[in-house]
């Protein structure tokens, strides 16, 4: 499950629309699937970044950190 998340896809007229439920805020959009699913996944990416950034300015600076990773 490592890096995984759900990508749903509607079209909206000539337009696909992608959404990741699992990080409300994640939009995509494209002229194709393909580009709606980049779109998506830059979204996430963006997302993700800003809020591991976020999360880290409450950290002290003396604190003891490490990396833990899903598997």
């Amino acid at each position: 499950m490592r890096n995984e998340f759900t990508a749903v896809f509607e079209r909206d007229g000539a337009w696909h629309v992608a959404c990741c439920p699992e990080i409300p805020g994640a939009n995509g959009q494209g002229r194709t699937k393909a580009e709606a699913r980049r779109s998506l996944l830059d979204a996430i990416a963006l997302i993700l970044a800003d809020r591991r950034a976020d999360g880290q300015r409450g950290v002290p600076a003396d604190a003891e950190r490490e990396t833990v990773v899903l598997a």
